[in-house]
């Protein structure tokens, strides 16, 4: 084991650490070595590496019991959410079933907006939805989309669906630049995100699950497309 940088050192080794757990070089039900071993291995104090296994604890990657040692947990069934970006960049397999997600839940959000979304909500919505058009390329245009999605989020009136919508996007955020493929046109984009932005404007419930399935599918194609 190297030694580590001393900048963030308790950020790098967690990500080394988590690193290692995730991709099976420390698998689950498998015990860390010693602290003072771990530490002296990576050039660390104990002190640093306390504060690092604090934060895998937290996460649900590792459990640490007095007297026994810290043991790796298995992900799949303690951690949470927070995972998703190491995961899909380890393994971009993983964006397939995020984008699965992504589309459910994007249908039930856009369902629950049309029923819930203020006047003031629905008028942020055409607003967020006009940046769409008016952006000058690719990534530009895929924040202005975006910032559409977390809009519909909050007019669901639903913290949970905001702070789910967060996550899905902070999954994917690490193959973000790859996925830019459905919007290189700022005009057809915005033709494509509109009709979910109308029907919510108009309380239609039916009609803005349909157009969110519809865009979401749409989207998810063309970018798995440009993955391939």
């Amino acid at each position: 084991m190297e030694a580590l940088p001393r900048e963030t050192i308790v950020d790098v080794l967690e990500g080394r650490l988590r690193e290692d757990i995730l991709t099976g070089r420390r698998p689950a039900g498998s015990y860390l070595p010693p602290e003072r071993t771990l530490a002296d291995g990576y050039g660390v104090t104990r002190t640093t590496l306390k504060h690092a296994f604090g934060r895998l604890v937290q996460a649900g990657l590792l459990e640490t019991r007095h007297g026994v040692g810290t043991r790796v947990l298995d992900y799949l069934r303690c951690g949470g959410a927070d995972l998703l970006p190491m995961l899909v960049r380890h393994s971009p397999e993983w964006i397939g079933e995020v984008f699965e997600v992504r589309r459910h839940i994007g249908a039930l959000i856009a369902e629950r907006a049309a029923a819930r979304a203020t006047g003031r909500q629905s008028a942020e919505l055409r607003d967020l939805l006009a940046a769409v058009a008016e952006g000058e390329d690719a990534d530009s245009v895929q924040l202005a989309d975006i910032e559409v999605h977390r809009a519909l989020a909050r007019a669901t009136g639903n913290r949970v669906y905001v702070l789910l919508t967060n996550t899905l996007f902070n999954a994917y955020l690490p193959l973000r630049s790859a996925l830019v493929a459905p919007f290189t046109d700022a005009r057809v984009a915005h033709r494509r995100l509109e009709p979910v932005v109308d029907a919510v404007a108009a309380g239609d419930r039916t009609g803005a699950r349909r157009a969110a399935e519809e865009y979401l599918t749409a989207t998810e194609r063309i970018m798995l497309e440009g993955l391939s």
